[in-house]
């Protein structure tokens, strides 16, 4: 057994189940075992890896900053924080933003803004603001938001939770009208579920919902830590139904796969609820953080990454649907979001991922049928017809086998 393997298992908490495999670098769209076999990253660390492993850019950009200055006390300025803070808010068209590290983090910000607001604009009594969520949700893995998943094992013995969220089937307009209590402060949602399965929504209800919220004065807060800066194929996925949202939360990404950076951006009306003590972070938006980030924004905009993901996106998907594939229940997605919904008669998620990484590329299922295919933005079409290429010989060698066994059966 790999000795780096053997010491995680001892030493390390056991809240992953650990694949064999040890990574031990990265470069591109490529990564390298410690055999040195080489796998097309398809996962890209859930969107965090983005621009690929070790872009030249970002680490020069990390390697000048972390010589000069890395972390102050938030008690104290910086001269990076102002220059990152309107390249973001200028580029997602907010009013504000406020730093933080993990995308959890974002989240959890955005949650004590919209109380906030609910209480000293919208006026509702003290300490009954409700937040509507979404059915399949994953927002991160604090204990407040692992209060309103819907994923038992998220929040099994992890309670008592807060009772501040209701919950309505993702994509169902009727089911967010009624839940709209004159107690609701804010709409959480992803406007595409990630971990949730690459869940797209129909068309329209986006922008359906934020116009229910702009009736009902409630704050629509888009969880933009997966789908967001470009991955989808525009800056934030909630623009390709034209919506702005109040609020919305970014991270992953917006550390080019060197640190974790996030932030909540949102309209002065909401954002300008917080003073001085109210909220913060020891690290959030410090200078190391604001310097790599704002190259990363840079990069986006230089490179028309968001363009290049939604074209590639489609002709990922497009191809996928032309294999005509039985197996797939079928191919949803949006931009190099994408995901193939397997018929478990024919396949496990674990096991067409395990195939995969034998044919040299590397993603990870989700919710027992779908096999996630979100690689770096900066890939190619030759990596495209790689991915397929490998999805094709399994389907292949899967109707093979299958075709043995049932002469096999019959003998």
């Amino acid at each position: 057994m790999d000795h780096s393997l053997e010491l995680e298992q001892q030493y390390c908490a056991r809240n992953y189940s650990l694949h064999p495999l040890t990574l031990v670098r990265g470069e591109g769209v490529w990564l390298y075992d410690t055999e040195g076999r080489r796998y097309l990253d398809m996962m890209s660390a859930y969107s965090a890896v983005s621009f690929g492993h070790g872009h030249p850019r970002l680490l020069a950009a990390l390697v000048e900053q972390a010589q000069r200055l890395a972390l102050v006390s938030r008690a104290f300025r910086h001269e990076g924080l102002g220059s990152f803070a309107q390249r973001l808010c200028t580029m997602i068209k907010m009013d504000r933003v406020l730093p933080m590290n993990t995308g959890a983090e974002a989240v959890e910000t955005a949650i004590k803004a919209v109380r906030k607001w609910g209480y000293k604009v919208k006026g509702i009594a003290r300490n009954r603001a409700k937040i509507i969520v979404c059915a399949n949700n994953f927002h991160g893995r604090t204990t407040t938001i692992v209060g309103f998943s819907s994923q038992a094992q998220y929040r099994d013995d992890f309670g008592p939770f807060d009772n501040g969220f209701i919950s309505v089937p993702f994509g169902d307009i009727a089911a967010l009208r009624a839940a709209m209590t004159p107690d609701v402060v804010g709409f959480l949602v992803e406007p595409v579920q990630g971990e949730g399965g690459i869940v797209v929504p129909a068309p329209g209800y986006l922008a359906q919902a934020a116009a229910l919220c702009r009736q009902n004065k409630v704050m629509f807060i888009a969880d933009e830590v997966q789908t967001g800066l470009g991955r989808t194929g525009k800056l934030l996925a909630c623009w390709h139904e034209d919506v702005q949202p109040d609020g919305v939360t970014l991270g992953k990404a917006l550390g080019g796969g060197l640190l974790p950076v996030s932030a909540f951006a949102a309209c002065a009306e909401l954002m300008d609820v917080f003073t001085p003590g109210d909220h913060g972070s020891t690290f959030g938006g410090n200078a190391l953080a604001c310097h790599v980030g704002e190259e990363v924004l840079k990069l986006l905009e230089s490179e028309q990454l968001c363009e290049h993901a939604y074209r590639l996106g489609n002709d990922l998907q497009m191809q996928l649907k032309a294999l005509a594939a039985p197996e797939f229940i079928e191919v949803r997605g949006l931009g190099l979001l994408q995901a193939i919904v397997l018929d478990p008669q024919h396949w496990q998620a674990r096991d067409f991922c395990a195939a995969l990484c034998a044919r040299g590329v590397l993603t990870k299922d989700t919710h027992g049928n779908v096999v996630r295919l979100s690689p770096p933005l900066t890939i190619s079409e030759a990596h495209i017809k790689t991915v397929v290429e490998a999805v094709a010989d399994i389907l292949r060698e899967g109707r093979q086998t299958q075709k043995r066994a049932n002469m096999t059966a019959s003998a």
